[in-house]
């Protein structure tokens, strides 16, 4: 499934949909360039499980946790050299506990992700309109239908 997005507020509405649609155990890969919206769809999730805190990228803390409708945890893998670094923070215990967990840069270490995942490519549809993305829904556990009850 693919959809256009055409403005940040889009991009933020989306993640807010994923987060509210989202249940226990979901594992949500997210990929694509630097700027292209990985952070922004992250922050719409977590306001979808109710989170009131400010949601930052955990650029060099590898992962953030919230408490919500379900615990958040938030990984940035992009400065992870090894993927060892992530089995040392306890990477199976967050993704195979009992929140959801969103992993920017997931591609990074794609070796260690259940293919019961929800992968996101986000990408820059356009030259003209620079808030235009294009985002690439692949699944393959039917746990994740409920993605075709976003709406833009």
């Amino acid at each position: 499934m693919e959809l256009i997005l055409n403005s940040v507020e889009e991009t933020l509405n989306i993640g807010k949909q994923l987060g509210s649609l989202c249940n226990k155990g979901d594992i949500i890969c997210l990929v694509g360039d630097l700027g292209t919206g990985k952070t922004h769809i992250s922050k719409g999730f977590a306001e979808g499980l109710n989170i009131t805190d400010h949601v930052t990228s955990p650029t060099f803390t590898i992962v953030n946790e919230y408490d919500g409708r379900l615990k958040f945890y938030h990984f940035d893998v992009y400065r992870v050299d090894d993927p060892d670094e992530i089995a040392a923070i306890g990477f199976d215990e967050y993704i195979f506990g009992d929140g959801v967990s969103v992993i920017e840069w997931a591609n990074y270490i794609e070796e260690l992700i259940p293919k019961e995942s929800l992968w996101i490519k986000v990408e820059k549809s356009s030259n003209v309109n620079l808030n235009e993305r294009k985002l690439t829904f692949e699944y393959t556990d039917k746990r994740y239908d409920y993605i075709k009850e976003l709406k833009i």
